[in-house]
């Protein structure tokens, strides 16, 4: 890329200081990627959602929403009920980043095979 083109992105995550590290961070952190793409089914309630996105705990699953919710992605819709219901789902721009991990997330499940073969080759050659 010139430094012509450069000049010309209004950010640079390569950038350390830029805003766009955080919000690629949150989108493509384990939990962040994992809940996006639970929500991409629909809507889901916490505790559903925390079954879907088996292993994450209670606390960290919190912290990913309220990420994914100040970068604009998840809804969180509350009802004044008793107890209280909420619920979670992706925004329009939401919707759009799961697409694109989705996309990688169904590459990578079609190619594991490829992977612990790979995984199998190093191991072997680290123990020869």
């Amino acid at each position: 890329m010139t430094t012509t083109q450069q000049e010309n992105l209004p950010y640079d995550v390569f950038a350390k200081a830029c805003p766009s590290r955080g919000a690629l961070e949150h989108v493509t952190g384990r939990w962040g990627a994992l809940t996006l793409g639970a929500l991409y089914e629909g809507s889901l309630r916490f505790n559903e959602l925390r079954r879907r996105v088996d292993g994450v705990s209670e606390k960290m699953l919190s912290q990913t929403l309220h990420a994914l919710e100040r970068d604009g992605l998840v809804h969180r819709e509350a009802q004044p009920t008793n107890p209280p219901r909420v619920d979670y789902e992706l925004t329009s721009l939401g919707h759009q980043v799961a697409e694109r991990l989705l996309g990688l997330i169904h590459f990578m499940e079609g190619r594991m095979d490829d992977v612990l073969e790979a995984r199998r080759r190093y191991d072997d050659a680290r123990t020869a």
